[in-house]
């Protein structure tokens, strides 16, 4: 099993690559929600390719390093440093100092990690570059790559980023972008924006819009987990075609459009509030990423690279989450992520600045990010398509991510990290509700007949 896997990594040092040419040195602020206070760390991915005997003699570090000094000529905020200026406001120094780059070798094979390769990948704390020195993201290095050869010949590319200058598709573009020069393009396929004042609050401020996602749940102190629990336990569910017709099946009518991610998230959230068996009146809540691009009008240009989502929440009391029906939890989240318009968007922007730029809130809230049309899969450095890439570890917060179980079947990957006791009344909840919702379809199935 991938979980018993052991093996040694061999590092080389840490060294800073700066862009292949000379680049415009200037200021350039953030976006009021690139640099809002829960965004300041640094997210991480890990991609795995297999060995390709057409590259038999090339070294994909230096290939990897080489593309990544050419993509910093185009992503040149990126080589910056983070600077903090009055009222807490963030902007990137364009330094040109650099990019931290880290190359290795591992006594470990892919195959060693099992038939599928999910959170948490492990040892892949030696798999990643750690930023470092003290923390935060004031005057550090913005991106940390790792190339980590393994002994099959394949090998890992892994980065830290500064998550205040790229979400989720944002980092994937610029990961595009330094394997299309790996692979001999004189240029990304789509260039750079900045463009981060689209995203700017308006002057002055003007919140329209409750935004329960940055302020706590009555007495946040009283919750069933905590990342500081050291009996945590990991688990992956996988969805795949049967799992997600089930969930279909218990989905009323008027419903009939909801989504994939809708119908998991939805049960993910019921199933993990019975686990975890909070008290009936506790507000519960899941918190959502919702991406900006395709909500604005006009909409964020091609290219662009910053953050651009906002969080839509869904709450409700532990009790009428646990007794109503599935639809119940459904409907709640469909009206959840219709919430997101244009002007929250922008209402969003206001209120953080208004309020200091907080952090969003986290107490009895199942935190999940939908990243299976990021394109984490498609970054291809000359090796083909990676089997695996993604994040390397799921905590708290968690994702879904286009995989494919022992099978070879297509699905839904989603990490869970609950307490030992909550992990097994979980599992058993999720198996009670998708057996329930196949008796359904297979009584559909019948009656069809």
């Amino acid at each position: 099993m991938a979980s018993l896997v052991t093996f040694k990594v061999r590092r080389s040092e840490a060294v800073l690559v700066p862009p292949a040419e000379p680049t415009p040195r200037e200021l350039k602020p953030l976006s009021d929600l690139d640099d809002q206070r829960g965004l300041r760390f640094y997210r991480s991915g890990i991609h795995f390719y297999k060995n390709d005997p057409s590259r038999e003699g090339t070294d994909p570090a230096e290939v990897v390093r080489a593309a990544l000094a050419r993509a910093l000529v185009f992503y040149y905020p990126m080589a910056g440093r983070i600077r903090e200026e009055a009222g807490g406001k963030l902007v990137v120094d364009c330094t040109g100092e650099g990019a931290m780059f880290m190359e290795a070798d591992a006594d470990v094979a892919i195959d060693d990690f099992g038939d599928v390769l999910a959170p948490p990948i492990p040892g892949h704390e030696m798999l990643l570059c750690e930023p470092e020195g003290a923390g935060g993201v004031v005057d550090r290095p913005l991106f940390y790559i790792q190339v980590t050869r393994l002994k099959c010949r394949g090998f890992t590319v892994s980065f830290q980023v500064n998550h205040c200058m790229a979400d989720a598709a944002g980092v994937v573009q610029f990961m595009k972008a330094i394997g299309e020069l790996a692979r001999g393009a004189a240029a990304p396929a789509v260039p750079p924006v900045w463009a981060r004042d689209l995203l700017a609050a308006r002057r002055p401020t003007c919140v329209t819009r409750r935004h329960p996602e940055y302020e706590e749940v009555a007495d946040p102190a009283d919750d069933r987990i905590s990342p500081a629990d050291a009996q945590l336990v990991r688990h992956c569910l996988f969805f795949g075609p049967s799992e997600v017709a089930a969930l279909r099946a218990g989905v009323p009518a008027r419903m009939s459009r909801c989504s994939r991610f809708d119908m998991i998230a939805a049960l993910v959230w019921k199933c993990r509030t019975e686990a975890l068996q909070y008290e009936r009146e506790n507000e519960v809540r899941i918190q959502f990423v919702v991406n900006a691009r395709g909500k604005r009008d006009p909409p964020l240009p091609a290219g662009f690279y910053g953050n651009a989502f906002a969080f839509a929440v869904a709450s409700t009391a532990a009790g009428e989450l646990c007794e109503r029906p599935f639809e119940y939890a459904l409907e709640l989240v469909a009206k959840a992520k219709a919430s997101v318009t244009a002007e929250y968007m922008q209402s969003v922007a206001d209120y953080l600045v208004e309020r200091g730029r907080p952090r969003f809130a986290v107490a009895r809230t199942y935190l999940v990010s939908d990243i299976t049309n990021a394109g984490f899969g498609d970054v291809d450095f000359g090796w083909g398509k990676g089997v695996y890439g993604g994040p390397p570890t799921a905590n708290l917060a968690t994702f879904h991510i286009r995989s494919k179980n022992a099978k070879g079947e297509e699905g839904i990957l989603v990490p869970m990290c609950l307490p030992a006791p909550a992990m097994a009344r979980f599992q058993q909840e999720i198996a009670s509700n998708i057996a329930k919702m196949r008796t359904i379809l297979d009584h559909e199935a019948i009656q069809a007949h």
